[in-house]
């Protein structure tokens, strides 16, 4: 499909996305495979690109682009209809099936270095059953790179809570900083993360009753505490209509925190006070975090700025740019493996250096063979090193 980029002379590196895919078990009976199963998934991930939302647009990609396809895929009886194709995917084992893409991932890690990973929950709102609701999934997301890093699924009985700890064993953290809101303010993922060789922050509410308490009776002590000054720092934004101003103030004093030693590696505690001004009406917010890193208000400040990053550059993307709630892939393996191949594709529309909008990307996607196989080949990951 197209070697990657000569821009690192130093670390080369094939990053194409269809060789990661190459070793895939095929999950179909051996009498029935009439079309290679490498075949049908770059011929989706390619109609993805291209702007498919579903099943029948990817078979149609497919007829029309057919010339093109079989310059690298053998096809031996044609393009594959949309009923294999929704067939194979919802067969396909999901944690194969990301496995590969955690390859890719892997291969991408060792050219860019990631410091922050953001974890955040997304529902898919049109892929529920009379037998089961909408699919859940938990996101990781590598801020600076805007790189999806993997998912798992939410079990239809439980909650985010136990399919963290699965995203983070799934994760290469060495030296990262891990942001998660609320509902991962949990001792067992706090110790997750520590184990893996990475520092969190994490965001607390009510869930966390005591712990909430403690940080704001410290905080109020070291305020009026004139030796103990915490530190703190200012963002001001102004766009859109709005002016946002907020203020993080960190404390390494966490001997108040009456739990601390439950809490594995906490060394910090703080608040973010927030004042946002909409059409002349201000409203205020104040949020309290812990982590693990000792670092300044600056650097807490931003990591928590940029947490938001995996809301703007990923979900919200992937609900406008791919429609992802409107899709009514219902079978369950499927609605979760045409989710992480839109990740995927989000990645490498991102990554490419194109200065275009991910819509307008996709639309020359569909209109250029060229600069698709542009996108494919990853070279936009290896410029950015």
């Amino acid at each position: 499909m197209g070697t990657a980029s000569q821009a690192s002379q130093s670390q080369p590196r094939d990053l194409s996305i269809p060789q990661y895919f190459s070793k895939l078990k095929d999950p179909r009976r051996q009498h029935r495979r009439l079309h290679l199963l490498q075949d049908i998934i770059v011929l989706a991930l390619c109609a993805v690109i291209a702007g498919a939302q579903d099943w029948q647009e990817i078979e149609t990609f497919g007829r029309k682009r057919r010339d093109w396809l079989k310059r690298f895929l053998k096809l031996p009886h044609g393009i594959p209809s949309h009923d294999t194709c929704e067939r194979v995917f919802d067969r396909l084992n999901p944690q194969a099936f990301q496995a590969c893409f955690r390859n890719w991932v892997r291969a991408i890690q060792e050219v860019l270095q990631i410091k922050h990973v953001a974890i955040d929950g997304k529902t898919l709102r049109g892929s529920g059953s009379a037998q089961l609701g909408p699919l859940h999934l938990v996101s990781a997301w590598a801020t600076a790179q805007r790189l999806s890093l993997g998912q798992v699924a939410v079990d239809a009985k439980s909650n985010e809570i136990t399919a963290i700890p699965v995203l983070l064993e799934l994760l290469e953290l060495e030296g990262a900083l891990v942001t998660i809101d609320a509902m991962g303010c949990q001792k067992a993922i706090a110790q997750k993360i520590v184990d893996r060789g990475a520092d969190y922050i994490l965001t607390v509410k009510d869930n966390q009753e005591q712990l909430l308490k403690d940080i704001q009776q410290s905080l109020e002590k070291a305020f009026d505490n004139d030796r103990a000054v915490p530190d703190t720092y200012e963002m001001r934004t102004r766009g859109h209509g709005r002016e946002e101003r907020r203020c993080y103030t960190v404390l390494h004093n966490v001997t108040g925190i009456r739990q601390k030693d439950d809490w594995a590696g906490l060394s910090t505690i703080g608040m973010c006070s927030s004042e946002r001004t909409v059409q002349g009406k201000t409203t205020t917010e104040t949020r309290y975090f812990i982590g693990s890193r000792k670092a300044s208000a600056k650097t807490y400040g931003r990591a928590l700025r940029s947490h938001w990053g995996i809301e703007n550059s990923l979900h919200w993307q992937l609900d406008v740019n791919f429609d992802e709630d409107g899709s009514r892939v219902t079978k369950r393996n499927a609605a979760e493996n045409l989710a992480l191949l839109r990740r995927l594709t989000l990645s490498l529309l991102q990554a490419h250096p194109a200065k275009l909008s991910i819509a307008k990307k996709r639309f020359a996607a569909a209109l250029d063979p060229d600069f698709l196989e542009e996108i494919l080949s990853g070279d936009g990951i290896l410029e950015k090193t």
